[in-house]
């Protein structure tokens, strides 16, 4: 069988662990995810963004690179919790526009990153998750993890536009984009087989599938 690797992305709560979870099992893939309990800066982040982003932008450039790596160089088809492109992209430019991180830290941050990126293989498929603003709050609230507690709706807002903004000029290969408020796989086995039928036809090159 054709090996695939897969990066899903998406906002916070959009359900990207979930949906890794989900199909690595149905489909016998490895796994792999963001790093949260084990990560030394996120707390740190959460509560004291200004003090703690570009730390935490260099731990993720690190990590995910090594993720990416290992991922790609397996001869396991594999399906991975974010991506690194998300890390600049999305994250090290909201610490930009928030005043997290100076313009001289995210141009440092970003030569850095560009090297990285270059010498990583593509993708097959980015799966992009999006579902409303409430709906992610709703669900960042339901799993109660304490770092999270101080994620606002403006910032989720945030991130929301930059991820439009990203994926409009993404080209290093195809994107699914899947609502999550419409598709409820976590609970509906129906849905996760629509959300496999429709990863196998992009993958293929088909048109989109209606449902």
């Amino acid at each position: 069988m054709t090996k695939r690797f897969v990066l899903v992305a998406g906002n916070i709560g959009s359900g990207k662990t979930s949906l890794t979870d989900r199909l690595g099992k149905r489909l016998g893939w490895a796994t792999a995810y963001e790093s949260v309990e084990d990560n030394p800066y996120l707390a740190d982040f959460y509560a004291d963004m200004h003090s703690w982003a570009f730390h935490l932008q260099v731990f993720f450039l690190g990590h995910r690179a090594e993720q990416h790596l290992a991922v790609a160089r397996s001869t396991d088809s594999a399906i991975v919790d974010r991506s690194i492109y998300e890390d600049a992209e999305i994250f090290a430019r909201a610490s930009l526009e928030l005043g997290n991180v100076t313009e001289r830290d995210f141009k440092a941050y970003r030569r850095v990153y560009q090297l990285v990126v270059d010498s990583l293989p593509a993708p097959d498929l980015l799966f992009y998750l999006r579902a409303p603003v409430p709906v992610l709050l709703e669900r960042i609230r339901a799993r109660g993890r304490p770092i999270e507690a101080g994620i606002t709706a403006e910032y989720l807002t945030l991130l929301d536009r930059l991820y439009g903004e990203w994926l409009d000029g993404f080209d290093l290969c195809p994107v699914l984009t899947i609502r999550t408020d419409d598709l409820n796989f976590v609970n509906q086995p129906q849905h996760l087989e629509i959300v496999i039928q429709r990863m196998h036809a992009k993958l293929a090159g088909q048109e989109e599938i209606a449902f």
